[in-house]
């Protein structure tokens, strides 16, 4: 039997939805038979700006156990899915900071040849959602990685309209995550792990 592939969810939130879409894509990862790791990147906001937005500061509390990201997770998985809200169309400097912590394993050649993937919340829309994942697919890129999108590859994808990632208008706060940002959600970490494993295959093909 194949070993299930290792899916990293790498994800920052303040305010809670780019976690809640990140639990969406480990559990729909889960069900289609993934090992997943569901993953947070530090913060790097004063504790005072946190408490000064209620729903910055539940969201702080709520996901105070799930663990924060290392190197040593990307190095361990087979496909990385990275989530951040958009920041002025590029992502957020708390997954900025993270990727950047990833020198030693891109020297090692050790980032290159894995799947990787994004998704993205903003405020309104039109908001920057589409420039943040094609900003962080940039890294990508250079990593040697192999970017893997939603694409159109489901009829759903028309109704969400997004083929770059997952994406959520959140309003403020005004729009909870809908079955829409779900259902997209899921779409795009089973196309991730139907790819990752597709390659994972051919490169143990090609070793024999």
């Amino acid at each position: 039997m194949a070993t299930p592939v290792k899916v990293a969810v790498v994800y920052y939130s303040s305010t809670g939805t780019i976690a809640e879409i990140a639990q969406e894509l480990r559990d729909a990862g889960i069900k289609a038979g993934a090992e997943v790791r569901l993953l947070k990147v530090a913060e790097l906001a004063p504790r005072a700006a946190i408490d000064a937005n209620p729903a910055w500061a539940a969201n702080h509390a709520a996901t105070a156990g799930i663990p924060e990201a290392t190197p040593e997770d990307i190095e361990w998985a087979d496909a990385v899915l990275f989530g951040t809200p958009t920041r002025f169309g590029n992502v957020s400097s708390q997954l900025k900071q993270f990727i950047d912590t990833l020198g030693g394993l891109w020297a090692e050649g050790k980032l290159a040849d894995k799947v990787y993937s994004g998704f993205v919340s903003s405020a309104t829309a039109h908001a920057g959602q589409e420039s943040t994942l094609l900003a962080l697919y940039n890294s990508i890129h250079h990593f040697g990685g192999i970017t893997v999108s939603p694409g159109f590859t489901d009829p759903a994808k028309f109704t969400d309209g997004n083929p770059y990632g997952t994406s959520h208008v959140d309003a403020q706060g005004g729009n909870p995550v809908d079955d829409t940002t779900r259902t997209a959600a899921r779409i795009q970490i089973e196309r991730v792990i139907k790819m990752a494993a597709a390659f994972k295959s051919a490169t143990v093909k090609d070793a024999a």
